[in-house]
């Protein structure tokens, strides 16, 4: 394989990123003592940090490598959505297709840090379904943008309200008419309202709360692929892309050719984010050409390695670049 190539065509892609955004927060410091007033640690804060998160990291991955990322949700007319526009500004992100509704609280999660272990999540936010008119609005952004051309449009479901299932179907009606790649990183409450869609990436557990399947995947494999087999059958998606954690990743087509990929060993440090790294590179890579195969292989490469670092992080292209040339290469 050419990675150099690859990495290099990456810089030439479009790819709009559709779904749930919010800002990630983080106070960290260093814990000595036990509070005097309740049986939790007190933190002498060292330090305060806000990031783009949900959708907006996914954004933020393609932006890494290389690739031109348009973020598309609906955000609140609140202080915090004035901090979200601020961090896509400071990242130098499109906004055509962000909306903003008086309808919507912005969503903030706050991870408090002590010692370099996460100690509490608050989160700042108000779950409902988008109504008609930021729907309307909404989609028009997208069309617009899409109208436009892009190479690929990515749906990051974080069950927050913005992907209803009417707004889902019309989004994947846009992507087929327009002849658009389109994948999926999906949640449980919509889960089958993704039909015939490009890629489908739900995680083991999320595969498994969908179909309403449990089963112990080291020892039932059969029991995994039924699940899998019962899921194409309901979607009519082209590629089932399955991240099992330690495990690694499956990956599946519609002609039945499935592979089987290791987890390379790593010293994990934090899991969050990972699959938003996953379906970024793995949407990047069929927007290039790649084949299944190697498409699932080096996205699996990309979410190993932004377990290795704290927090929600993009993947570094440098780094991808060279463990994808020594995997392929050496």
């Amino acid at each position: 394989m050419d990675v150099k190539a690859l990495f290099e065509d990456f810089k030439h892609k479009t790819i709009l990123v559709i779904g749930d955004v919010m800002i990630d927060a983080y106070l960290s410091g260093k814990v000595s003592r036990i509070s005097p007033e309740a049986p939790v640690p007190v933190i002498h804060l060292d330090n305060s940090d806000e990031r783009l998160g949900g959708a907006a990291n996914v954004a933020l991955n393609l932006l890494a490598l290389g690739c031109t990322p348009i973020l598309s949700s609906v955000i609140g007319e609140d202080s915090n959505g004035d901090d979200f526009i601020s961090l896509m500004d400071k990242r130098g992100l499109s906004k055509e297709a962000i909306y903003r509704s008086k309808e919507v609280k912005t969503t903030v999660k706050t991870r408090i840090i002590g010692n370099k272990q996460q100690l509490v999540r608050v989160d700042d936010e108000r779950v409902t379904e988008i109504n008609n008119t930021d729907a309307k609005a909404f989609l028009d952004r997208i069309k617009a943008v899409v109208s436009k051309g892009v190479d690929a449009i990515i749906i990051e479901d974080y069950n927050k309200g913005l992907l209803s299932a009417d707004v889902i179907r019309e989004i994947v009606s846009i992507a087929n008419e327009s002849n658009t790649i389109i994948t999926v990183d999906p949640k449980k409450d919509n889960f089958f309202e993704y039909k015939n869609v490009t890629l489908f990436k739900p995680n083991l557990k999320e595969l498994q709360e969908g179909l309403n399947m449990f089963f112990d995947f080291s020892s039932q494999h059969d029991m995994f692929e039924q699940a899998i087999e019962k899921m194409e059958q309901r979607l009519n998606n082209d590629l089932s892309f399955v991240t099992l954690s330690e495990h690694g990743v499956f990956i599946k087509t519609k002609q039945g050719d499935k592979n089987y990929i290791p987890a390379h060993i790593r010293n994990i440090s934090d899991v969050s984010g990972a699959g938003d790294t996953v379906i970024s590179v793995a949407t990047l890579c069929l927007a290039c050409g790649l084949s299944p195969k190697d498409t699932a292989t080096i996205a699996n490469l990309a979410g190993g390695l932004v377990c290795e670092r704290t927090g929600v992080v993009p993947v570094e292209s440098e780094q991808l670049m060279q463990e994808v040339d020594n995997l392929y290469n050496k």
